[in-house]
């Protein structure tokens, strides 16, 4: 069906429907574009909400269970699927809307190139037939003239009265008005002619190529509109098969939640490993005596107790435990200590002692893997300096090496440390070979070649904050009976110790010695020697046996 014959009489209808086109391929522009700024802004707001509720630094011990875990990976899904909206928010400004406005710029000037040509074959049109109505208006007036002339005639040849020369110049008149009207009416008639050849040629093919140009004209709009509708779905489909995996990736976050796991994992993290109280005793005060009270309360970290116990002066023979340095000398100093956590989590219960203990052992180790790689990608470099010295100086990595080499040493005796610390928490006796592979030194040879000595490595020695035993009252060379101290085990030495500090003592490897008084958490030992001489030397050098508990 063509627009030139089913609506050849509807050009101003025409006009304004292919307008009405335009205007709204624009609207649809604006739709697609605040559409747009919907779904940025919505991803926007999604990321910034995933950002929100990121776990931050300090909180990364509390996302170990499984329920948490799940909430960061929904997180991410989440931020994914953000990611998608910006990617539909991006195609549909950068595709579709600009499609569409270089259609609705082009049928603008199509348009305006029709409506132009229309108009021109219109006026055309329009000044033909007003040719044609002034040659009509002409030949009307001459035939209306040549019938009054030719009425005066014949009233002038009917009155007698009248000469023969007036008569004659009636007729004359007359005749010229006839042959007038003649002559305008051949002229209305080939007017006429040619007006209604120039109407046919109008309405049956000039006009209706315009109607069919403006048809085409908005049959293209409407085409390309439907494109763009199809391209809008299929960035959506998209997107779609991505989102879906994002859904499917939280929903899998959910089966990943394990009660069982995170309730095994909240024992883990606290319990404390103290055992449960006992049941209250009765006392009968109807005998006059007193029950001691039984320990029915659950434990709690205990202090050292004798540090408080041989602070006392009992007798006139007993010891105060004043510490190397006397740090222990006042009760304010002793809760500021308590609230401080040792380097050998002795403060925490057993349990999470061991849990501290392990996760300090296993960031040593993963710190130590990493100076071992850097070490052998120095020593790398080091060989191919050495095979390509146009490369570098291999004399220049021999600092490197050695700084690396101290790391490593330092690195080993903290792990030495902290598994001695480990040993002592879980009831074992940490026993060190001097021939370990863990004992090795990597320092490097003044010549630079990368050469391996083995040497004793030690536990480290533990900060000196244990109470020892100060002369009081005139007992200035510390020399009391010994039974105010009775012998409770022997140890034997594993490792050497020269005595730097106050109340300490020295001892050789395999040295035997009597135990005075236990470790009361603060890693010292207070030890008597086979000459008579008493002092302190680290727990983790010691390997002890204990003459009320059959285990070492």
């Amino acid at each position: 069906m063509s627009w030139g014959t089913e609506l050849w009489d509807q050009w101003d209808n025409i006009n304004v429907h292919t307008q009405k086109g335009i205007d709204f391929s624009e609207r649809y522009i604006h739709f697609l574009k605040e559409r747009s700024s919907v779904e940025m802004d919505y991803a926007s707001k999604l990321k910034k909400l995933v950002k929100n509720f990121q776990p931050k630094k300090r909180d990364e011990d509390e996302y170990q269970f499984t329920w948490s875990r799940a909430f960061v990976d929904m997180l991410k899904e989440v931020y994914d699927m953000a990611s998608q909206h910006e990617v539909v928010a991006e195609n549909l400004t950068g595709t579709v809307s600009r499609n569409l406005q270089d259609l609705v710029t082009e049928t603008k000037t199509d348009r305006k190139k029709y409506l132009q040509d229309g108009a021109r074959l219109q006026e055309q049109l329009r000044q033909s037939s007003q040719t044609l109505d002034k040659a009509k208006r002409k030949y009307e007036k001459a035939h209306y003239d040549s019938e009054r002339s030719l009425d005066n005639y014949r009233k002038a040849d009917a009155d007698i009265n009248l000469s023969r020369a007036e008569v004659e110049k009636h007729r004359v008149v007359m005749n010229g008005k006839v042959q007038q009207c003649e002559e305008c009416k051949n002229e209305y008639a080939a007017q006429l002619q040619t007006h209604n050849n120039h109407q046919t040629e109008f309405y049956s093919q000039t006009m209706p190529q315009v109607f069919q140009q403006l048809q085409d004209m908005d049959e293209r709009r409407i085409h390309k509109l439907q494109e763009c509708v199809l391209q809008c779905a299929e960035i959506e489909k998209n997107v779609v098969p991505i989102i879906n995996t994002c859904i499917e990736g939280i929903a899998k976050a959910a089966g990943s939640i394990n009660t069982a796991a995170d309730s095994k994992l909240v024992i883990e993290r606290y319990k404390s490993g103290f055992a449960m109280p006992e049941d209250v005793p009765f006392e009968d005060l109807s005998t006059g005596q007193s029950i001691e009270p039984s320990n029915n309360q659950t434990p709690r970290i205990p202090a050292p107790a004798n540090s408080v116990k041989n602070a006392t002066v009992s007798g006139g023979k007993g010891k105060k435990r004043g510490g190397l340095f006397g740090i222990f000398g006042s009760s304010k100093i002793i809760g500021l200590l308590v609230d401080e956590q040792k380097e050998d989590f002795s403060d925490l219960p057993p349990n999470q002692r061991r849990r501290k203990l392990q996760q300090k052992i296993d960031s040593i180790k993963k710190e130590m893997a990493k100076e071992h790689s850097e070490r052998e990608g120095i020593l790398k470099l080091k060989d191919v300096y050495a095979g390509n010295p146009a490369l570098g100086d291999p004399s220049t990595l021999d600092k490197k090496i050695e700084e690396n080499s101290q790391k490593l040493d330092g690195l080993r005796q903290e792990l030495l440390k902290y598994e001695g610390y480990m040993a002592e928490a879980e009831g074992k006796v940490s026993r060190r070979h001097s021939a370990s592979e863990d004992s090795r030194s990597l320092s490097t040879s003044g010549s630079g070649d990368t050469q391996h000595t083995q040497q004793v490595s030690a536990p480290g020695t533990p900060q000196v904050q244990h109470n020892v035993y100060q002369p009081i009252d005139g007992d200035e060379d510390g020399e009391d009976e010994f039974d105010i101290f009775p012998v409770i085990g022997h140890c034997r030495a594993l490792y050497p110790f020269e005595a730097v500090n106050e109340g300490s003592v020295p001892m050789g490897e395999n040295e035997e010695m009597q135990i005075l008084e236990q470790d009361q958490g603060d890693g010292w030992t207070r030890v008597r020697k086979g000459d008579g001489s008493e002092g302190f030397v680290p727990t983790s050098y010691i390997e002890c046996h204990y003459y009320d508990a059959d285990q070492v």
